[in-house]
């Protein structure tokens, strides 16, 4: 996964912090940060702080030469708060090894004492009410669930990353080992983040293209996350790592509205990703919204009870809380009886309504 460079004036996007007390950067001023987090109150929206507390980029060389100090700035830790794996004087990293840059400690008492300060700070001072945790394999899911207790976002979710069940390049039928590796980090957190659904996208961009038998497992529920914890489950499409300029895993570009009619008539909660919104055009936007219409319309939520009908190589069909009909792919469906009407489709999906 690429990271992005932060140095003290934060100039880029922040995947590699240093000033975690320095919001200023080329987006614009804390204080412009802080207004638009006050109007998108007045609108009733939530803004998520994507927090980066897995490593921290040293301002000063310290043990073995390395910069793994941070000396003249904020939180002004020394050697003790990174990983000896990386470097540092402290203890083992709990997670995986992040490349290239000092790991942070987060045994260390005085580290999470700090954190959470920032974290608090963020929440009641900034104006952040939720939290998004990135490369949460770095850490253990223990010390989330600490900073969650200590600092009461309204919602949290971690990015657990890891890549899905395949043979010779084929993914697997059976995903249940990768989302079970998801579920187990849910738990770790005291149950208290949900987690996107890395499972469900996996299996969900291979079944567009012809494979939609993937989507029904084994016990007849859907493959992924929300087949076993739906209210824990963000869904998603794409985010800033896997699609856009780094396209690291992309969801295929000619099937994405397959794609979000799965995932916005589903249980999960599901996320739209900002380029397919604002950048593929209006007719995608507008065919986005007139799902995500639907969805709240029919009441559709997290725990919505889904029954599938079909899953065969070219047609998926489901009925959702006996208040969505929807099916993906060039087969031929639609269910039977007259209360159901079309409420929206498009190339390959359509959904219906009670």
């Amino acid at each position: 996964m690429q990271e992005h460079d932060q140095t003290n004036q934060q100039t880029d996007i922040g995947y590699l912090p240093q000033n975690l007390y320095s919001l200023d950067s080329s987006y614009g001023s804390e204080n412009m940060l802080k207004a638009l987090l006050n109007k998108m109150k007045t609108y009733k929206v939530r803004a998520m702080a994507d927090v980066v507390i897995n490593h921290r980029v040293g301002t000063a060389q310290g043990n073995g030469g390395m910069y793994n100090r941070y000396d003249g700035i904020p939180i002004p830790w020394d050697e003790r708060a990174v990983t000896s794996c990386t470097g540092g004087k402290g203890n083992k990293s709990t997670g995986d090894k992040f490349d290239g840059v000092p790991n942070i400690d987060h045994t260390q008492d005085f580290v999470r004492r700090d954190i959470t300060d920032w974290l608090l700070w963020l929440r009641n001072t900034v104006g952040f009410q939720d939290f998004r945790f990135d490369f949460a394999r770095g850490y253990s899911p223990k010390y989330i669930k600490e900073y969650i207790e200590g600092v009461k976002p309204i919602f949290s979710v971690g990015e657990f990353w890891d890549s899905c069940n395949y043979r010779d390049h084929n993914l697997d039928y059976n995903q249940n080992d990768h989302r079970q590796r998801i579920i187990n980090w849910i738990d770790g957190t005291g149950q208290l983040s949900a987690a996107f659904d890395f499972t469900t996208k996996g299996i969900l961009q291979e079944a567009v293209k012809g494979e939609l038998w993937r989507l029904r497992d084994p016990r007849g529920k859907p493959p992924g996350v929300i087949g076993w914890w739906p209210s824990r489950a963000v869904t998603f499409l794409d985010n800033h790592d896997t699609g856009s300029t780094q396209a690291h895993w992309p969801f295929p570009s000619n099937h994405i509205m397959e794609g979000y009619a799965y995932i916005l008539t589903h249980p999960g909660i599901p996320s739209v990703f900002y380029d397919h919104f604002y950048d593929w055009g209006s007719s995608t936007h507008d065919q986005i919204v007139k799902l995500i219409a639907a969805r709240r319309r029919q009441g559709i939520h997290s725990r919505s009870s889904i029954n599938i009908l079909e899953a065969q190589p070219n047609l998926y069909a489901a009925v959702i809380d006996d208040k969505i009909s929807m099916k993906i792919g060039d087969g031929s469906w639609c269910p039977s009886g007259k209360e159901w009407t079309l409420a929206t489709s498009g190339e390959r999906y359509a959904v219906w309504q009670k």
